[in-house]
């Protein structure tokens, strides 16, 4: 059996559409709540995207327990092969930290490529940064390297650990650019949910140590803001599927140590929290209308323009979190994914160019 996120989600889909623990105990002042009283929520699904709703679980409570059993099923058809083309690299850590897991696809030694950091979705808490047919389709559509980061879950490992795992997978593809065939001037970072609250993260730390930058960053409905379904109520017709609030709070709390929503978090942990979006790359951010995300998403974009960031970003109607992933062929899922390509091949063309000029 080949690794696809479509694989993993199937497994995963009824622990992280599911109510927090009970006994969470959260002391922050909350908003006032939204009316519970909404229509059905499947009234508010793009047709398109329906389809599979119908095959999701009944709602469960995701506890620690049920957490390791998403983990096993992850696992069940463990050891995986890797994917023809992808190699696997074990890359020193940042401060003493464990050495961490990379897999890369698409390296040309003596090239001058392109090429993605890719970091994957999980709530913080599940996957890995195992190479996906995903990525094969970028490094032949776009002519790139691929680095994915098998970065340290939460809870185990609380923020920064993963942070760190990502900056150091980031150091080492500059550091052996040559070997890999990589062009320094053109290497973006892409993410996924929680993976996107990581490139993130990483992208601002990155323009804040100053050793290493991104061309690009593309968000794919991205885990940007702990206060959301915490201290932050959305509104009832959002985040009805496949992650909703309780999920929210228990992805970040497990990551940053401290109850989702809290008024002090570890620094840069937080996106949305940072007070500075200045001086950042180019952005493309993507989420579906009915995400749980799509208000901190759309507000994130609001504040990289408002920076003076170019930022494109895609509101795909009655799209739920996931949505390309459960109906990968649909009109929208494929337009959606073309559009975020579309991006990357534009920022690599200007890398070059700005690279050539220098």
């Amino acid at each position: 059996m080949i690794c696809t996120r479509r694989n993993v989600l199937k497994g995963a889909s009824a622990l992280l559409a599911a109510p927090w623990l009970e006994h969470a105990v959260f002391s922050e002042t909350r908003e006032p709540a939204y009316s519970n009283s909404v229509e059905d929520p499947l009234n508010y699904v793009n047709h398109e995207f329906r389809a599979p709703l119908a095959k999701l679980p009944s709602t469960i409570s995701l506890d620690a327990k049920l957490l390791q059993e998403a983990r096993s099923r992850d696992k069940s058809s463990a050891p995986l092969p890797l994917l023809p083309g992808v190699s696997e690299h074990f890359v020193q850590g940042s401060n003493g930290a464990p050495n961490v897991r990379l897999f890369v696809v698409g390296n040309s030694p003596g090239a001058s490529k392109p090429a993605i950091l890719h970091i994957h979705g999980g709530g913080f808490v599940l996957m890995s940064g195992a190479i996906t047919r995903d990525e094969i389709e970028l490094v032949k559509k776009l002519d790139c390297v691929v680095v994915s980061v098998d970065y340290r879950l939460a809870p185990e490992t609380r923020f920064p650990g993963s942070l760190e795992d990502n900056y150091a997978g980031l150091r080492w593809m500059n550091e052996n650019a040559k070997q890999l065939g990589i062009d320094p001037a053109r290497i973006a970072v892409k993410g996924e949910s929680a993976g996107g609250g990581h490139a993130a993260m990483l992208t601002l730390v990155a323009r804040d140590r100053k050793e290493f930058a991104f061309c690009q960053q593309v968000l794919i409905y991205p885990m940007l803001d702990d206060r959301t379904g915490s201290t932050r109520n959305v509104p009832p017709y959002l985040g009805n599927y496949i992650w909703t609030a309780q999920s929210n709070r228990f992805g970040w709390s497990s990551l940053l140590g401290v109850p989702a929503g809290s008024k002090i978090v570890p620094i840069n942990s937080v996106p949305a929290r940072a007070k500075n979006l200045g001086a950042l790359p180019p952005t493309f951010i993507g989420v579906g209308s009915i995400d749980l995300f799509a208000p901190e998403d759309i507000e994130y974009s609001r504040r990289l323009l408002e920076a003076g960031v170019p930022t494109e970003l895609m509101v795909v109607p009655g799209g739920y979190h996931g949505f390309d992933i459960f109906c990968p062929d649909e009109p929208l899922s494929l337009q959606f994914k073309s559009v975020s390509t579309e991006a990357l091949r534009r920022a690599f063309a200007s890398g070059r160019t700005s690279s050539q000029a220098s």
